[in-house]
């Protein structure tokens, strides 16, 4: 039997700091992108994998392409849904297509509770430095 070409796991973000929540970070792997589903979890980092059975891919959920080779740009990206409450996945794909080359499937389900200030752009950027290292790692 051929190896698989799709790999997917379960990745626990612990938080930086107290008062922000845990992450659960569900990656597909496929050939030339990821889907990536980002949310808030109470889930224990030994039992992450069901985390994202109790989210939302709709809240705020978007497509971004790589540049064209050479280019330092950013690639074309199209939010596929979102809610009025975020709009954090349509640039966040764009960087992470931008970083790995690859086109980029992200759904970010993180309550707008989470995303005020003034921790809001704490965890979005731990979120993300975190999504890089794991990206990185594979």
């Amino acid at each position: 039997m051929p190896p698989s070409i799709i790999d997917t796991r379960v990745v626990y973000i612990p938080p930086a700091e107290c008062e922000l929540p845990a992450l659960a970070l569900h990656i597909i792997s496929l050939v030339d992108s990821y889907m990536l589903w980002l949310g808030v979890t109470e889930e224990l980092p030994d039992t992450v994998q069901n985390a994202p059975r109790s989210g939302s891919l709709c809240k705020d959920w978007a497509c971004a392409m790589p540049p064209p080779p050479g280019s330092k740009m950013l690639g074309p990206a199209s939010p596929l849904f979102r809610t009025s409450g975020s709009d954090v996945a349509l640039s966040m794909a764009q960087r992470l297509a931008l970083k790995f080359r690859k086109q980029i499937f992200l759904s970010v389900d993180i309550p707008s509770v989470h995303l005020a200030v003034p921790y809001g752009s704490r965890l979005l950027l731990d979120a993300e430095q975190r999504i890089v290292e794991v990206l990185g790692a594979s």
